[in-house]
């Protein structure tokens, strides 16, 4: 990944609405509450026909024994490694703070470009205090002083930044690229699962539900894949979520869903299939993405040969007239058959851009309709003459037909097992449309 830029800085200064205003896009989350971001957040911007990525960081805090924070200054550092360029934001409202000059200490070791940003310098009195902030002593460069929310003075700040690019970098490298999203209710095991995939520290895990708020996004390059795997906030029961951080961190993750090809469904292996995870299941095959199921804690279940088998008719039962749902059980924490899982997920989105040859379609179909023809409706008799498969993103076919009218559910659904029988469909939604013939 080139043309890298970092957004630091101590909590409640205005990271993320920076980071909001240079993509252009409501990607992180936004509150007054200090602590909001916890994660590296990966976002794509342009600038004088330059294209860079940003990264947005929690609030850096030293000193404190608290899980999250010591955990969000690791974060901090590795974005500060992987960055070509870093903006050291401040606040012009609060002005120099012991925790500015603590960070500062921490960035001194770094020989990158650092450019110290005054935000919320929404008044000329306000960006007359930025001065201040040279008192810091950490960059070669003029302090700008900002408005991150009205986006003032963030274009004399991007001319810099830019300068520092030599290429002018790509527009957006992930796409075209397969994405795959982790979705489940709270603490099943999503940051963990990305965790042991990547070999490092993407996402902050505790054993405290909650953990993670944003949605992160993460190109996995290893053993020929290459895809976009995205960790998502865990989503509980609308009724139980009481705080805005959290219905914004839902939202985040029902979005994630929307913009995935596949989605991972974890779930916990000692509380099975629950409501919550069908309501998922369902959202997903609705907006036509490939699903498969993940038992996760399987490590944590007393079991003997039958345990696996019983667990999985249970769910198949649940999952109703969907049995066509993979279903694979891991431990992340043993990382038992975590790798087996990315390889199913490949694997569905493989199928759902499948394309079966015309010719192929009707060589099989046809015996199949002409062994159990559609029922006769009022005397009339419905016959299939030709089927094909139509040029969308999800498996779509078209039976052309003299009386599609009259062609009823069950009959569709006969027609979708044979589909799936004969043709690899696994995990992926199928729909059968009838025209007139």
């Amino acid at each position: 990944m080139a043309n890298i830029v970092a957004i630091v800085g101590r909590p409640n200064v205005g990271k993320s609405t920076l980071f909001n205003r240079l993509v252009e896009e409501r990607k992180a989350i936004e509150d007054n509450l200090s602590g909001v971001t916890r994660d590296r957040h990966y976002g794509h911007a342009q600038w004088n026909g330059k294209f860079f990525s940003v990264i947005d960081t929690g609030g850096y805090v030293t000193g404190s024994d608290d899980v999250f924070e010591a955990e969000i200054r690791k974060q901090v550092k590795l974005a500060v490694e992987e960055a070509d360029v870093i903006l050291f934001v401040t606040d012009c409202h609060d002005g120099l703070t012991d925790l500015d000059k603590e960070f500062a200490n921490e960035l001194r070791t770094t020989q990158k470009p650092i450019y110290i940003v005054a935000n919320k310098a929404d008044s000329a009195d306000k960006a007359l205090m930025a001065s201040e902030f040279y008192a810091l002593g950490i960059s070669d460069y003029e302090i700008y002083p900002i408005a991150a929310t009205s986006g003032s003075g963030t274009g004399e700040l991007l001319d810099q930044v830019v300068t520092h690019f030599e290429e002018s970098g790509e527009e957006d490298p992930d796409a075209g690229i397969p994405k795959i999203s982790i979705l489940g209710r709270p603490n099943v095991g999503k940051s963990s699962f990305l965790n042991a995939l990547l070999g490092k520290e993407r996402s902050i895990v505790t054993d405290e539900a909650g953990t993670t708020r944003d949605a992160i996004h993460t190109r996995y390059k290893l053993f020929g894949q290459d895809f976009i795997i995205t960790d998502t906030a865990g989503i509980r029961k609308k009724a139980k979520v009481k705080e805005d951080i959290e219905f914004y961190s839902v939202m985040r993750s029902l979005r994630t869903l929307e913009e995935s090809d596949v989605v991972i469904i974890m779930v916990d292996a000692s509380r099975g299939l629950e409501s919550q995870d069908i309501n998922l299941i369902s959202l997903a095959i609705k907006n036509n993405k490939g699903v498969m199921i993940m038992v996760n804690k399987w490590d944590l279940i007393e079991k003997d040969h039958k345990t696996m088998n019983k667990f999985k008719d249970q769910m198949l039962e649940k999952l109703g007239e969907h049995k066509w749902i993979p279903i694979i059980f891991t431990s992340v924490t043993e990382k038992q058959r975590i790798f087996q899982a990315i390889e199913l997920a490949v694997k569905v989105y493989e199928n759902k851009n499948r394309r079966i040859p015309t010719s192929k379609l009707n060589d099989v179909m046809l015996p199949e309709i002409e062994n159990y023809p559609p029922p006769a409706w009022k005397g009339k008799y419905i016959k299939i003459k030709y089927v094909t498969q139509l040029p969308t993103k999800n498996p779509v076919f078209a039976f052309f037909c003299n009386l599609p009218q009259y062609i009823k559910n069950p009959y569709t659904r006969f027609l979708e097992n044979r589909l799936r029988e004969n043709f690899d469909f696994e995990g992926v939604p199928v729909k059968i449309v009838y025209k007139n013939k």
